[in-house]
């Protein structure tokens, strides 16, 4: 499946499961939520993927933690915040080109309607 196609299949759980719950929630519960769904839907998800990065002659094992990864392409950051900042998507931005991956989405429950909460970042992604 292509990830663009992934990206809608998660964007319509994530409305789904604000429009039930609406915001307010930890973020960890809407994590477990919508990892239940998308496997529920037959999509392989991984919930806080390890990633060991190499630099400079350093290791590091555990340099950040992937919320969730979806299909191993597809990148995704949950939060639940008043507003997301600049600092969220340079976060999820640096995690697509330390992984190769080409998108990524950042998803904010804490908003009064998840389409708002919603920003797809790229990575040298070239849509089909």
């Amino acid at each position: 499946m292509h990830v663009d196609q992934i990206s809608a299949i998660v964007i319509e759980e994530c409305i789904a499961i604000h429009r039930e719950l609406g915001p307010g929630l930890f973020e960890t519960v809407y994590e477990t939520l919508l990892a239940g769904r998308l496997q529920a839907r037959g999509l392989k998800v991984e919930r806080q993927v390890t990633v060991p990065l190499t630099y400079d002659g350093n290791n590091f094992e555990t340099a950040f933690r992937i919320d969730l990864l979806i299909e191993d392409q597809l990148v995704l950051e949950i939060k639940a915040v008043e507003q997301l900042s600049k600092a969220h998507a340079k976060q999820l931005l640096t995690y697509l080109r330390i992984l190769k991956q080409p998108v990524g989405l950042l998803l904010n429950f804490s908003g009064e309607t998840m389409k708002d909460g919603i920003r797809r970042m790229v990575n040298d992604h070239k849509p089909e």
